[in-house]
């Protein structure tokens, strides 16, 4: 039976290792065609995010009428801006024709 003391006892190397062989990234998978979704999906969420927390963010910071708040509500909406940009090309180029080709086939 292991303990504490017996992993203890083990050379650095080794049990460094074998505690984070669990974290490595495997490039097969994000390679394959439910990594690419995976990712596209991800980046794709990271951007409707920011653009929901940009936006509550500027109109909480609007409501004080001061000139920095106003500053700021306009740089947040320059923001969002950008963002929706990057969701909608995120959406065209890497979602939509994923979508189509699965139908075809």
């Amino acid at each position: 039976m292991l303990s504490a003391w017996d992993r203890r006892d083990r050379p650095p190397e080794e049990g460094a290792a074998a505690g984070l062989q669990g974290f490595s990234v495997d490039k097969t998978f994000l390679s394959s065609l439910k990594g690419i979704l995976l990712e596209t999906e991800l980046d794709f969420l990271r951007c409707v995010s920011a653009i929901i927390i940009f936006l509550v963010v500027s109109f909480a910071a609007v409501t004080s009428r001061d000139g920095a708040a106003i500053a700021a509500f306009v740089f947040g909406i320059i923001l969002v801006s950008v963002f929706a940009y990057d969701a909608f090309k995120i959406y065209r180029t890497e979602i939509v024709p994923r979508a189509t080709q699965a139908d075809q086939q």
